[in-house]
């Protein structure tokens, strides 16, 4: 297929003032809907992520064991959506999460650049699914996308969705802050969905420049366009630089305006941040001000 042409088809990215009045408007919703409802919302929604130089098996068990003992602590918390991993430590975040419904989410596929040999990237994601993975996140490839190449971008892309398996949640990134206009975040959006993203994820949070409201709006044109072209949901995973209740409550808003209450679902909604957000939204909702996660 010619996705160029695909593209051409679908209705233009949202002006810089289109995003600039939605961020306005969404801003001051969040203002008036940061409350305990939306922040248990954000909670249960998270993708609880530890992706450090410094991962170890112990740390990353430890990190998992204080995730899944968070409802003992505070039983009136939700458990989190899932934790992410490096795919080396999968089995690790597997048996921590035993027991629970808490799932477990990999990056894989030469995070964070994407850059190596397509069939690296490929036994990398299947050996993360066959060791427990449920959610995947793969990075898109920034070269093929800005050289034109949309054809043989989603073909890659395509081609890990079938190494994950159709059982298994498919999150695309597209590094939004390294993307430089609007229409360069809504076409990597569209190319990921062609791909068959369960969600488009907006950063690594690798790089210098993470979520922006922005580009979480220009996101949101791009599903809601494909929704009312197709009938089909995709979801929106918010990830770099989410550290507050207050910034959580912000892309919540953007979502809830853009798309509606539908998308406000963690199967549609996503945040992948680590443990700064997470005591953050636990402080927030039960009043201690001594961080969970330390």
């Amino acid at each position: 297929m010619e996705y160029s042409v695909l593209l051409d088809e679908y209705a233009p990215a949202p002006t810089d003032a289109e995003v600039a009045a939605t961020v306005a408007a969404a801003v001051k919703d969040a203002a008036e809907c940061g409350d305990e409802a939306v922040w248990r919302f954000c909670l249960e929604s998270l993708d609880l992520t530890t992706l450090s130089y410094f991962d170890s098996e112990r740390s990353v068990a430890d990190f998992v064991r204080r995730a899944a003992q968070m409802t003992q602590s505070y039983p009136s918390l939700p458990e989190v959506a899932t934790v992410c991993v490096y795919p080396s430590f999968v089995d690790i975040a597997g048996i921590g999460v035993e027991g629970t419904g808490i799932g477990v989410t990999s990056v894989a596929g030469s995070f964070p650049t994407s850059q190596t040999f397509l069939e690296v990237k490929m036994l990398e994601v299947a050996m993360a699914v066959e060791n427990g993975a449920d959610e995947i996140d793969v990075v898109m490839n920034g070269g093929e996308l800005v050289e034109g190449e949309p054809d043989r971008l989603v073909s890659d892309l395509g081609l890990l969705r079938e190494e994950a398996g159709e059982d298994t949640v498919f999150k695309v990134i597209i590094e939004s802050g390294l993307l430089g206009t609007a229409e360069d975040v809504y076409r990597a959006s569209l190319l990921a969905i062609f791909a068959g993203a369960d969600f488009v994820k907006t950063s690594t949070g690798k790089a210098a420049c993470g979520a922006t409201p922005e580009s979480a709006v220009v996101i949101c044109r791009a599903l809601k366009e494909y929704y009312r072209r197709t009938g089909k949901r995709v979801g929106i995973k918010i990830a770099g630089g989410v550290r507050t209740a207050e910034d959580a409550a912000l892309y919540y808003a953007i979502v809830r305006n853009m798309l509606g209450d539908e998308w406000l679902t963690p199967s549609l909604f996503r945040i992948g941040a680590s443990a700064p957000l997470a005591s953050a939204l636990i402080s927030a909702i039960t009043g201690v001000s001594e961080p969970y996660f330390k």
